[in-house]
């Protein structure tokens, strides 16, 4: 399997292979955020690529969000497209390197199928140590079977409750009802607590 390093995503981002990236924020990470009320939630976005989910939380105005990716280069254009965004909330670094902790809510969209299979459990461990008591991950993963192809690699939702129910309360895991066309039947939607 190949090495899904910094450098495989710096050229990533250098040669415009962005196959994940839709170009706006997708319907069922929108549909959430539009539920949210608290504007002072401390959130994180790891693995952010052009972070269209960051972008619109902050014109709704959230300020609290922290965004991590080990590319420098989605960084930089979500500093040139939300001009106001706080640049220390800009994170460049390995996710599994992140300090920073006791986050409301941590949003995953399009991050963990792009990571090795094999961190799969360590990224269980670090997410749940990345939030505060009752803190929430919600977002989307893959539903389609796991090979060593990719990213990204996919899963089931078997595979998804026995990872994450030693270190979650599973609240939602389901079919995402309103996926986008390209990923309809494709895609859970998943609220897990700690």
């Amino acid at each position: 399997m190949m090495r899904l390093n910094k450098t495989f995503w710096d050229n990533k981002y250098a040669n415009d292979k962005l196959g994940w990236d839709i170009g706006y924020i997708s319907t069922p990470l929108k549909t959430y955020i539009d539920q949210l009320s608290n504007k002072n939630s401390k959130i994180l976005i790891p693995g952010a690529g052009n972070g269209y989910e960051v972008e619109y939380l902050f014109n709704r105005g959230f300020s609290n969000i922290h965004v991590v990716d080990i590319a420098q280069r989605p960084l930089d254009n979500l500093k040139k497209r939300i001009l106001l965004f706080p640049k220390d909330q800009l994170i460049h670094t390995d996710f599994f390197n992140l300090q920073e902790s006791d986050f409301d809510l941590i949003l995953e969209q399009t991050f963990f199928c792009a990571l090795n299979p094999s961190l799969r459990e360590t990224y269980a461990i670090k997410m749940n140590n990345l939030l505060h008591k009752n803190g929430k991950i919600v977002g989307l993963f893959f539903d389609f079977p796991l090979t060593g192809k990719g990213p990204p690699f996919g899963g089931d939702i078997n595979e998804y409750k026995k990872l994450f129910i030693e270190y979650f309360n599973i609240k939602t895991l389901e079919r995402a009802y309103n996926s986008i066309k390209p990923r309809k039947g494709n895609e859970l939607f998943f609220i897990f607590e700690k």
